[in-house]
């Protein structure tokens, strides 16, 4: 069938109706007009185009307003819609796409996935079960099961907000609910995390935990109230409540600072600041400081030192009372 092609700035005696700053194009392979639903409804090869905005898709209806304005265009059966800016394409796929043709909003619903390409590269993958894009601010809403994959960094959480430049380029990324973020052999979980990657900073704060396999394939864990990660620098910062474990060494303070170390740039160096505590089996020393070093396996204590031995002498276990440092 031959398409029909609406431009709707120049269509004004067909459809009556009032004209926004941008122009408007619908073709289809047809269309019919249901007053009573107030609905104009679009069959075959739909494909609608407002400004940089494109949406693709085989079965489309749109909502006419009592002004006689168009509303919301909702395409069915898994469309297509895309926006290039420069060197940035953004494009969207889902079961259901409604598109706001006043504000330009995508609403995505149903196994829903977003890409954002660098040329032909892709640089950011988002799926969830729903995803709202706002075309004007660049700012994309997306909730339930969402799943993040930015270069090596691969995030989850109930809800994400991703917020792009008016080039396109990615400029925040915040995760919330159950949030994890992930990336080759380090793992980190909290309330809520914020990527820069202008800085390559990640902060963490509400119950985070970072989970991270070394070199030599032992663990280390790390539980705070915050933490921060310099992707840059190689640096984790914590605070609040700071606890590490690694091997047989249980370490508290109230902030920590993970150093790389100078030659290899692999996290080595854990400096503990403020009242801390080191515990090495039935050994506990208390200072204002602490270092550690994971390669070789060491420490060091300095400021107002104390040293706790438990159960020295004890056969049954209890606790002699014994203590040195005092």
């Amino acid at each position: 069938m031959k398409k029909i092609l609406i431009v709707l700035t120049a269509a004004l005696l067909v459809t009556g109706i009032a004209v926004s700053a941008s122009d408007l194009v619908i073709e289809s392979k047809s269309q019919t007009y249901a007053e009573s639903e107030s609905k104009i409804k679009f069959e075959g090869d739909v494909n609608v185009a407002i400004d940089d905005l494109r949406v693709v898709g085989d079965k489309a209806d749109v909502n006419v307003t009592q002004d006689q304005q168009l509303d919301t265009a909702t395409f069915y059966d898994k469309p297509y819609a895309y926006e290039v800016k420069k060197n940035k394409k953004r494009e969207v796929k889902a079961n259901i796409l409604k598109v706001s043709l006043i504000t330009k909003v995508i609403k995505a619903e149903g196994d829903t996935q977003s890409v954002v390409f660098d040329g032909k590269t892709p640089i950011v993958v988002i799926n969830a079960d729903t995803q709202e894009y706002d075309t004007n601010t660049g700012v994309m809403e997306a909730d339930g099961t969402v799943t993040i994959k930015y270069k090596e960094i691969e995030t989850y959480s109930n809800h994400a907000t991703i917020k792009t430049d008016k080039n396109g380029d990615l400029k925040n990324i915040t995760l919330t609910g159950n949030a994890r973020v992930k990336e080759q052999n380090n793992e980190s979980f909290a309330d809520k995390f914020v990527y820069d990657p202008v800085t390559e900073i990640l902060t963490a704060t509400g119950n985070t935990t970072s989970k991270a396999t070394m070199e030599g394939g032992d663990k280390l864990v790390l539980k705070s109230v915050y933490q921060e990660y310099n992707k840059r620098k190689n640096i984790y910062n914590a605070s609040g409540n700071v606890h590490v474990w690694y091997q047989d060494y249980y370490a508290v303070g109230p902030k920590m600072t993970f150093y790389p170390d100078k030659v290899t740039n692999k996290p080595n160096e854990i400096y503990f600041t403020g009242r801390s505590s080191i515990t090495q089996g039935v050994r506990t020393i208390y200072a204002d400081k602490i270092r550690m070093t994971l390669e070789p396996k060491d420490f060091e204590a300095t400021g107002n030192t104390r040293t706790v031995i438990k159960n020295i002498g004890s056969e049954n276990g209890q606790d002699s009372g014994m203590t040195l440092g005092l």
